[in-house]
């Protein structure tokens, strides 16, 4: 007697065995027990969920006969009466399968349809079904329109494809459509359980979810691969042989891989890869395999109650809801895609082990740092005691006024009687969004003793005043609209003042008037923030890591230790809230907002406005 592969020999005869499409059995169910039946049917969906499978059990309803031959339509059917028994072994009179595939011309569909016009000879209906219905010709799907939507009342036609979108709209509107869906992973699991039960063959559970997944939601393919694995494990499902069969990776690298990313071990990804590729393992299937992984740490760390709900039986279950809580939610979202844009890499590197560890290297590149959840810190060499009696409270920087602004005369008018002075405006706050910390405050005098004498201020010269013609005075009290907010980048020149950001600013600015440094090197400076002190070595933090090279550094301590500043020098890459560069741009915006506020309160550009439609041109207000 020969094998009957398990995909056949389980093979659901009725409804009720159908596994995973609880939504079509139940529209079926119903239209049967109510008799309310439809001509054509179409079954869409993927391989091996049950289309061809669906037809036959809806042909054996409309055609049961039941035990005692005296049955009528039915939901369930028998399967011992002679119509149920042919249909399943193929050889009933009125139930027809056509291979669209392979009879996809217009001379097969016509044949076909001269059988429509002759009634059933042994069941109740006629049962004409059209697998892979869309590679049928355009001609072929014509033909058989007509047909299609007004067939005899004992015709029926069951069509089913993989591929709707190529299915004429036509052919769609003239059918009832049901989509199988593909299988949820642990109702193959439970399928294959029973099944392989019923075939007494031992299993381990780590095995067959193995098979459920590589079955990607089809049950055809989920049987075929178990005859396959009880074929290669001599009568046996082991998780070794399994994995082995499939070629799959085991999750232990990945979690591996996963945990040493959380961590940002950069030392035990490259070991991992490196065994992956000793071990022949795919490093596609690493990455199909680290995706899924990660998708469920996703879910467990938006919906933290779904941990409750881990399978304490399945390991893997177990070792991602810890992984879950290592690694932090931004992570998984950002090591997700690159896992899912590093498979499209594989084939473009001239090594897809090398594409591999770039891939996972990528996340310490691209780590998101702890500046994003609000906590800057300040890091020091010295010890904690020292640290808490050297913070001071950084004075405010001081801001240069603007200078007056000149109004031309008219010849023939008289002379207004003096130039406008320039307001003096107190320093405006600068906007601090760290939190703030308790610091002991140190005088002003202690701190300026310190800095380097300001340089004396250039001498001004005296304003050319010119009358403007003006026809009346202005009104007092009036009120005009304010300049629109220009683009003078108030926005960017934010920082907050450190302790040691006065020393910093004032050291910068001393090596770039004195050219000590330059390019890269100027711009590491500039970009940067002193966090600590400690004799002569001082440390330095920048936010970009382009900025952070071995020469711009060596350059940028010798410079320092020529000025008789520090002989060593640390650079460590974080979020910087005082920098020189900061200093000087919101030294600039403040300048450009004194300079727009008095060019706004100048009683004559108001009258002007307000008299003579007068605007002021965004940006043509310069502080000299």
């Amino acid at each position: 007697m020969s094998y009957l592969v398990l995909a056949r020999k389980y093979r659901p005869r009725n409804f009720s065995e159908m596994v995973g499409q609880e939504h079509v059995v139940q529209a079926l169910t119903n239209a049967l027990t109510q008799q309310r039946l439809h001509h054509a049917y179409l079954f869409t969906g993927t391989r091996g969920v049950g289309k061809t499978t669906v037809s036959r059990i809806l042909a054996k309803s409309l055609n049961c006969q039941g035990p005692d031959g005296k049955g009528g339509i039915t939901a369930t059917p028998c399967g011992v009466c002679p119509a149920c028994t042919d249909i399943d072994s193929g050889r009933f009179p009125d139930y027809t399968e056509l291979d669209a595939a392979s009879n996809r011309g217009v001379d097969e569909v016509q044949s076909l349809l001269e059988q429509a016009v002759y009634k059933p000879v042994q069941g109740r209906f006629k049962v004409f079904m059209i697998d892979e219905v869309h590679m049928l010709t355009n001609t072929a799907f014509n033909a058989m329109l007509k047909t299609l939507e007004e067939p005899p009342e004992y015709l029926k036609f069951v069509l089913a494809t993989t591929d709707p979108q190529k299915v004429p709209v036509t052919v769609l509107s003239r059918c009832l459509q049901f989509n199988l869906r593909p299988m949820a992973p642990e109702t193959v699991l439970e399928h294959l359980t029973r099944v392989l039960g019923t075939e007494n063959v031992p299993a381990e559970p780590q095995a067959l979810r193995l098979l459920a997944r590589a079955a990607r939601g089809s049950m055809r393919d989920a049987l075929s691969l178990t005859d396959q694995a009880i074929a290669f494990g001599s009568g046996q499902l082991q998780e070794a042989g399994v994995r082995q069969m499939l070629g799959s990776v085991d999750r232990s690298y990945v979690f591996r891989l996963i945990e040493a990313l959380a961590r940002g071990d950069g030392k035990t990804i490259v070991e991992t890869s490196d065994a992956l590729r000793l071990n022949g393992l795919s490093a596609a299937s690493t990455l199909e395999e680290m995706s899924a992984v990660l998708q469920r740490m996703a879910v467990l760390q938006a919906v933290p109650q779904m941990a409750d709900a881990v399978d304490a039986a399945d390991p893997e279950a177990v070792e991602t809801a810890r992984l879950a809580g290592l690694m932090p939610a931004d992570e998984t979202q950002l090591l997700y895609s690159i896992c899912l844009h590093g498979r499209g890499e594989l084939g473009l590197a001239p090594d897809e082990y090398a594409a591999l560890t770039m891939a996972l290297l990528r996340l310490l590149a691209f780590k998101p740092t702890d500046a994003a959840a609000g906590s800057v810190e300040k890091k020091t060499l010295a010890p904690a005691e020292t640290r808490s009696a050297e913070r001071v409270a950084a004075p405010a920087p001081a801001l240069p006024t603007a200078p007056a602004v000149a109004v031309a005369a008219v010849p023939g008018l008289p002379e207004p009687s003096a130039s406008l002075p320039p307001k003096e405006l107190a320093p405006a706050a600068v906007a601090v969004h760290a939190p703030p910390v308790a610091l002991p405050v140190r005088s002003i005098e202690e701190v300026a003793q310190k800095l380097p004498p300001e340089p004396a201020p250039e001498p001004q010269r005296p304003p050319e005043v010119v009358a403007i013609p003006v026809r009346v005075p202005p009104e007092p009290g009036a009120r005009l609209q304010p300049l629109p907010a220009s683009a003078t980048g108030a926005a960017a020149a934010r920082y907050t003042p450190t302790p040691e950001g006065d020393v910093w600013h004032a050291t910068v600015q001393q090596l770039v008037a004195a050219e000590a440094v330059t390019a890269l090197v100027r711009e590491l400076a500039l970009q940067s923030q002193l966090v600590a002190r400690e004799a002569d070595h001082w440390m330095i933090r920048v936010e970009r890591e382009s900025l952070n090279q071995p020469t711009a550094r060596e350059r940028l301590r010798a410079a320092l230790e020529a000025a008789g500043h520090a002989r060593q020098l640390t650079v460590e890459v974080g979020a910087v809230i005082d920098s020189p560069a900061r200093r000087n741009a919101a030294a600039a915006a403040e300048r450009q907002r004194v300079a727009e506020e008095i060019v706004m309160n100048d009683p004559l550009v108001q009258t002007l406005m307000r008299e003579h439609g007068a605007k002021i041109v965004p940006g043509s207000i310069k502080p000299a």
